[in-house]
């Protein structure tokens, strides 16, 4: 720490200069705190260890339905509570750009989620109504639906027996979450699968996956072996896992999130090397006379040397520390104004220890052939210019 004020006086020797890296090195870790952040709340948390509803789906695929006649061999698995099942319908409403998640669900389905708030009296208007929906209170309010309304679903999967893409369905619920970290999944539409089941044309009988409700969540790690072994080495194996990795099998249909975050980023910080680099070469380069000085006032090869990878180390630093508070702000803001589409409430710790390790990394990466010329600098040479 005695040669902190030297290292700093030397970052900021030419302070346009450094003030225009730093300002790239806390965009780019502007960038990574906030896409990672995404990344780790879409793909942490695989177990089943401590989860109290599990999703039942297809080991092959989730396009990979399964038979309904596993729902009572489920309810018998000792250790689940209820069980119920639900099916993927891929509809639209008027365009394919009003896209949410609609799928068709068993009775018994939403008393799984205590945590959706209906009033009853709509409740029981949508269970005695065969094509009746309940949408969440966020997908009412965007597309000004009232209860009464007819929504008129296209399929572009399930075709109607008659040919028709046409489902119209009556809207006799609105339910909300009270947790505004969740408030995202107001955004889904559900309607009955008996209705699904007699009307579409191609599939009869089967249904998407099973929501297994547990009654000691310490059990449910042996209760998913017990389960998937009820189709062990079947055509229909099944796979039990929780709502979070379910969610995340069937994110990465779409697109791989964890991949594209990589991507993108192992593109920003490609370039943050090359122009941080440039920086520390040119800063080393301006001040061979000095560090020749610094050498003959007896300031060995390996002090030099590590002189400069201290201040290539400490601009990145700043600038990713910078970067990552300001990630830390925004955050919360962005999940907040998402209604619950952003699954994270903060920067996770997993993001701030990459983050802190890959400042260190590139700036020691990019200080590494700057510090080098400085410690190899003949000190008659470097005073006459040669």
């Amino acid at each position: 720490m005695k040669y902190f004020s030297l290292i700093w006086s030397a970052l900021f020797r030419s302070k346009t200069r450094t003030l225009l890296t730093l300002l790239s090195v806390v965009a780019a870790f502007l960038l990574f705190g906030l896409l990672d952040s995404v990344r780790v709340a879409f793909t942490s948390g695989g177990g089943v260890a401590g989860a109290d509803r599990l999703v039942v789906s297809s080991r092959l695929s989730l396009t990979q339905m399964l038979p309904l006649n596993l729902e009572q061999k489920i309810a018998a698995t000792p250790g689940v509570q209820k069980v119920a099942y639900a099916a993927w319908f891929g509809g639209i409403y008027k365009d394919p750009r009003n896209f949410f998640p609609n799928f068709s669900v068993g009775p018994g389905y939403l008393d799984l989620y205590p945590e959706y708030i209906i009033p009853p009296e709509q409740l029981k208007a949508w269970e005695q109504d065969r094509t009746g929906a309940v949408v969440g209170e966020s997908l009412a309010k965007t597309h000004g639906w009232k209860i009464g309304d007819t929504i008129p679903l296209q399929a572009t999967i399930f075709p109607q027996k008659d040919g028709s893409n046409a489902w119209p369905l009556t809207l006799r619920g609105i339910f909300r979450v009270a947790d505004d970290k969740k408030k995202g999944e107001e955004n889904q539409l559900l309607f009955h699968w008996k209705y699904f089941d007699e009307a579409n044309q191609y599939v009869n009988g089967y249904v998407g996956w099973y929501m297994v409700k547990l009654d000691n969540v310490d059990h449910a790690t042996r209760v998913a072996k017990a389960i998937d072994a009820i189709s062990e080495n079947s055509d229909r194996e099944t796979k039990s896992q929780t709502e979070q990795a379910f969610n995340q099998s069937f994110l990465k249909q779409f697109a791989d999130i964890g991949f594209i975050v990589t991507a993108i980023m192992g593109a920003v910080f490609f370039t943050l090397l090359l122009l941080t680099g440039n920086t520390m070469a040119q800063a080393v380069r301006e001040r061979i006379p000095e560090l020749a000085v610094l050498k003959t006032l007896g300031f060995n090869n390996r002090t030099v040397l590590l002189l400069v990878l201290a201040e290539s180390v400490l601009l990145v630093v700043l600038g990713g520390a910078i970067g990552m508070g300001l990630a830390a702000v925004i955050v919360p803001g962005l999940a907040a104004a998402s209604r619950g589409a952003m699954p994270v409430g903060s920067v996770p710790l997993e993001t701030w220890l990459m983050g802190l390790l890959l400042m260190v990394l590139i700036g020691v990466v990019v200080g590494t052939l700057p510090a080098m010329r400085a410690m190899r600098l003949k000190i008659v040479d470097a005073l006459a210019g040669r």
